[in-house]
């Protein structure tokens, strides 16, 4: 080991580009340059420097280089969604897209309906000077916040029940099919009152979800009763009150929809508290099938929604001009949602 390397190994600091760039005997801009990928460095000299880097463990830190070059090395998911385990299960998408690639997610929790809330998201995107963004539903479907990204030049892709944009910046999720499979399994089971508790209504995936699952009632001669429908906010406590204002009625259904698992397992436990048996009494089907689905007892029927793999196509999406691809010539993902069903649907009793 050389005496420059020894010298730099005793020392307790953390190694920065400036001592790489001494150990290869080259400029500090080089150093970067390989970091970067640029095709502008000689390969002995990319090689001898990521030699070093390796050597030392250097791990270039995403704002410092986002100074340098004008732009951050972050891609910003912004998001308004009430379900922890749908945002959680997004952003391990995201990160299974940008592993190994230099680039950092930041997340902005936000609130759609507060005064301040275009002037938080403006702010956000212009101080991290974003490499992108991706929007989850319901900021997805917000057209305001898209107008901001595309004044201040921040690229994005939109994750969204139906087709907002152009294909390019994308992922459509076709949430209408998948409620419309719950409502053909709940009737071919043969369950008549059949009650749905719909997400918000500022969010499109609630009406997309109640199209769907209209359809798929209607093609069996059923229509979905105003009497057995309630609106929910996509938490576990909406769908647990929900679910008992359904329960007390005088003829209460024999089954019911969520609009998605943490309503589900609301409805489960409301059913529960009232002495009620599930599925004989009451069969529950829920959306997005969330890793918490199948460990339940019973376990929950649901629709799967590939929630984490959504992530990553967007991901994908928004970094496609920075692996050298166009995104005009990607082959665009498909979202299909499928029923999976598990003990929390059987036959209505006495059927």
């Amino acid at each position: 080991m050389s005496e420059r390397i020894k010298g730099l190994a005793r020392g307790a600091r953390a190694t920065t580009i400036n001592d790489i760039a001494r150990l290869a005997g080259v400029s500090k801009k080089t150093v970067s340059r390989v970091i970067n990928n640029s095709p502008s460095v000689r390969e002995e000299t990319r090689v001898k420097v990521q030699a070093i880097i390796a050597e030392h463990g250097f791990v270039p830190d995403p704002q410092a280089r986002g100074l340098a070059f004008r732009r951050s090395f972050l891609i910003g998911m912004i998001y308004d969604n009430p379900s922890p385990n749908y945002v959680v299960n997004m952003q391990q998408g995201i990160l299974d897209a940008v592993r190994g690639s230099g680039l950092e997610l930041v997340v902005h929790p936000c609130n759609r309906q507060s005064a301040s809330f275009m002037d938080d998201v403006r702010g956000f995107v212009v101080r991290q000077k974003l490499f992108g963004v991706v929007m989850p539903p319901s900021v997805s479907e917000d057209e305001r916040v898209v107008q901001m990204l595309r004044e201040v030049g921040c690229p994005y892709v939109r994750i969204a029940s139906i087709a907002l944009d152009v294909p390019e910046v994308m992922v459509v999720t076709n949430d209408s099919l998948g409620a419309a499979e719950a409502a053909r399994h709940l009737a071919e089971l043969g369950h008549e009152r059949i009650a749905f508790i719909s997400g918000p209504e500022t969010f499109r995936s609630s009406h997309e979800r109640r199209r769907g699952f209209r359809e798929g009632l209607g093609e069996f001669g059923r229509e979905l009763d105003p009497r057995y429908t309630r609106v929910g906010a996509y938490t576990f406590e909406s769908g647990q009150a929900a679910a008992n204002d359904l329960l007390s009625m005088s003829v209460p259904p024999t089954a019911i929809f969520a609009g998605n698992d943490e309503m589900a397992i609301g409805v489960m436990t409301a059913a529960r508290d009232r002495g009620l048996d599930v599925p004989s009494d009451l069969s529950i089907v829920g959306f997005d099938d969330l890793p918490m689905a199948g460990r339940l007892w019973p376990s929950l029927t649901t629709v799967r929604l590939p929630i984490r793999d959504m992530g990553r196509m967007a991901a994908e999406k928004l970094t496609a001009r920075s692996r050298g691809l166009d995104p005009l010539t990607l082959e665009q993902p498909v979202v299909r949602p499928s029923l999976v069903a598990r003990q929390s649907s059987a036959p209505p009793r006495g059927s």
